[in-house]
């Protein structure tokens, strides 16, 4: 993921906007589909739909080992991971952070 970045955004983002921030990310490389970006790589056949199933159940088996393993740190990092993929999948079924937001709203 880190290498999606560009110089307009590494300024420092509202916690509470950094996941629509990254979804707005996410759907830039999307439409734009920027050469060397791996957010543009899972939007295409190069990769595709399937890949970013595969990551989410790699990833969801990473936190879950190390929520075991009681590490935190790590329990972090495989959560972001798994929130960037969700959030690509979200994107590639033209589904969005807003969408997510209503169906958890629906749950209280």
């Amino acid at each position: 993921m880190s290498d999606d970045s560009g110089p307009d955004e590494s300024a420092a983002v509202e916690d509470t906007d950094v996941l629509d921030s990254l979804f707005t990310t996410i759907e830039q490389r999307k439409r734009d589909l920027p050469e060397g970006s791996y957010t543009t790589s899972l939007f295409t056949h190069e990769k595709g739909e399937n890949a970013v199933l595969e990551k989410l159940g790699e990833e969801s088996t990473e936190l879950v080992l190390a929520a075991k393993d009681d590490d935190d740190a790590e329990l972090l990092s495989e959560s972001a991971d798994f929130v960037y993929h969700l959030l690509v999948l979200l994107a590639m079924k033209d589904l969005d952070v807003d969408d997510l937001r209503d169906e958890l709203e629906a749950r209280f």
